[in-house]
């Protein structure tokens, strides 16, 4: 696909003609072919650029999935890896208003709903929707023009939590998953989070799989979950990928569960304040290319880019931790070897054990679990934080 864009250097019109083809997430970018208008002879320039801070610059229209490497830069985790921040698409939706039309949203969910039945009829699956486990509520994040939220509760005695599961009417090849969380106070530690991923084929159910290692043509899970190190951290914890795929490390014990990926700086979960999360996943662009990626944003700021020649920690069945500097080039996700497996699937999860409980050194085993989610949008561009509505002229 050809991308055109115009600009003015001195006084003059510029064209020029941009081949997303001949960009390279690991080199930077290779050319542009320029034309002067008007009263110029035409002239062509071969530039060559290594970095990405002027690239960000004339590119900065393109936030798409296949050129989100190109878009508008803001801070300097964005001039180093070229992923946007800040506001997003949200931002010309103020108060998220409209946001689920956008052209390249394929899901939205605001819990503005009569009751929780005209909720589940958008999802697919359920888990422990009657009673309290799951309940709307009157409350949502600033700038949001809606009044509820889902409140997700777990009581480990009884049950293990509830989920929400979406399989998306499109299917992607990159995908954002924006949604806005609170932990109530006092928190708790959880086992498993929210997740995004693939299935081959696509199911209107969450599948299993936990414990052993997925072929590269059926399955991909990412959770992005709070994790409290054996009771290190406060609940919930810290944030961290689980991430299930084909090249994942196998665990001590010889079986394959979900390897740990973490920032290169602790991000504490905060507690009883909502926070923006947003997390991208790119596959892979051939079978057997390593140019798949990862990415979290918290309110809008990149803490987190897994992406090939990232520095990385060691690497176990537990994962690895991305570094500022030293240590190993990440050797990038080869997220599939089949290009039919694409992400489908979204899953609104707060999943709470005794077990979790005990690894984190928690004594009560009875306290309810709660949890509050809002403003869910899944798409194939960069999101951002809500934009808040101008009440005045409302």
């Amino acid at each position: 696909m050809i991308r055109r864009a115009v600009a003015t250097i001195r006084g003059q019109m510029l064209h020029f003609v941009l081949n997303p083809r001949t960009i390279d997430s690991r080199i930077g970018f290779r050319g542009f072919y320029w034309r002067t208008y008007p009263g110029f002879d035409s002239l062509k320039l071969f530039v060559w650029i290594q970095g990405w801070a002027l690239l960000a610059f004339i590119c900065s229209s393109l936030v798409g999935c296949t050129t989100a490497e190109l878009a508008a830069a803001q801070g300097l985790e964005a001039e180093k890896t070229g992923l946007p921040q800040g506001f997003g698409i949200a931002a010309h939706y103020p108060g998220d208003a409209g946001l689920a039309g956008a052209p390249d949203v394929v899901f939205a969910e605001d819990f503005e709903a009569e009751n929780l039945a005209d909720v589940l009829s958008r999802w697919n699956d359920a888990k422990n929707p009657r009673g309290e486990g799951l309940m709307l509520i009157e409350d949502g994040p600033a700038g949001a023009i809606g009044q509820r939220a889902l409140q997700i509760t777990a009581r480990p005695a009884q049950d293990t939590g509830g989920h929400l599961y979406k399989r998306l009417s499109k299917e992607l090849e990159c995908a954002f998953a924006r949604f806005y969380v609170k932990f109530p106070e006092p928190a708790g530690y959880v086992h498993h989070f929210v997740h995004m991923g693939g299935y081959r084929p696509p199911t209107n159910w969450p599948q299993g799989g936990a414990g052993t290692r997925p072929r590269g043509d059926e399955r991909i899970t990412v959770g992005i979950e709070p994790f409290g190190f054996s009771g290190k951290y406060p609940p919930p914890g810290l944030w961290n990928f689980y991430v299930y795929w084909h090249e994942m490390k196998q665990s001590a014990d010889g079986r394959f569960w979900g390897n740990g990926l973490q920032p290169p700086e602790p991000q504490v979960v905060p507690v009883g304040r909502w926070q923006c999360v947003e997390v991208m996943i790119r596959l892979n662009e051939s079978a057997d290319s390593h140019d798949g990626r990862l990415a979290l944003w918290l309110d809008g700021k990149l803490v987190a880019d897994f992406r090939q020649g990232a520095p990385r920690g060691p690497w176990t069945g537990l994962g690895f931790a991305l570094l500022h500097a030293g240590g190993t080039p990440f050797e990038g996700f080869n997220w599939r070897t089949d290009t039919r497996l694409k992400i489908n699937f979204f899953w609104l999860l707060h999943y709470v054990t005794p077990e979790a409980l005990r690894r984190n050194r928690v004594d009560d085993l009875q306290r309810e679990n709660r949890v509050l989610f809002d403003q869910i949008v899944v798409a194939s561009k960069y999101i951002g934080p809500i934009k808040p509505a101008d009440r005045s002229k409302r």
